[in-house]
């Protein structure tokens, strides 16, 4: 049976309640903070497997919170919890390191298959062939073992899912993969049409690996997706 440990940070009484009996019906180890200090410190003691964490919050908001947990070292992965619908706060989420946002109100049935999408990329990642532990193309080069990336001898600053999404891609150059492709692999299904995730995560990419003046590498392909290749081809 599944064990592993689920943090909820929320301070609505009546989503943790229903997160807590639904996690839990699922086989989880649940805990419960109802505030961002309470969040880090629970933390800290338990190791969690995957974090739910809501945006606003009395003493530390959500935002704060994951960029602390991201600043301390941590790849849990973090699913944001936002009221808001606004491209400007997903961005903000997706860009201090969370790795996935819901819009509440939220069906339970969703939130449980993304936590589910989190877990299996976080087993996959641990998982990853160690004989292959660096990766180059042209002067974009990518060391698995320390999680960094370096462009033009220059280091590139890349949240957690960002750099799972340049891993994909650097895994298979000038090779066409489909926005279905890419959200399966990178977020472990399909997301909705509604959804610009892939496009706000594909534009960060772009704007920190182009920062120092290099040429695009990320090509789209219009009615298809994406793809790793130089501007000449």
């Amino acid at each position: 049976m599944t064990r592993e440990k689920i943090l909820v940070v929320d301070d609505d009484e009546k989503i943790t309640s229903m997160l807590r009996r639904g996690l839990a019906f699922e086989g989880y180890q649940v805990f419960i903070a109802n505030h961002g200090l309470e969040g880090l410190r629970v933390i800290l003691e338990e190791d969690p497997d995957a974090v739910i964490l809501d945006v606003m919050m009395p003493k530390l908001d959500g935002w704060e919170v994951c960029r602390r947990i991201r600043e301390g070292g941590s790849e849990v992965p973090v699913l944001m919890l936002t009221a808001k619908d606004e491209v400007g706060d997903r961005v903000r989420g997706l860009d201090l390191g969370a790795d996935d946002y819901l819009v509440k109100p939220f069906a339970l049935e969703e939130l449980l298959a993304r936590v589910r999408a989190l877990l299996r990329r976080r087993t996959s990642d641990r998982g990853d062939d160690a004989g292959a532990r660096r990766l180059s193309f042209e002067d974009l080069v990518m060391d698995l073992d320390a999680r960094e990336v370096v462009r033009g001898g220059k280091l590139v600053e890349l949240t957690t899912k960002e750099f799972d999404l340049l891993h994909l891609f650097m895994q298979n150059p000038k090779r066409v993969l489909s926005r279905d492709i890419i959200m399966e692999k990178i977020w472990g299904y399909d997301y909705s049409g509604e959804s610009n995730v892939l496009e706000v995560y594909i534009a960060m990419l772009r704007q920190k690996t182009e920062e120092h003046g290099g040429p695009r590498l990320i090509q789209t392909v219009r009615g298809t997706g994406y793809v790793l290749r130089g501007e000449k081809h």
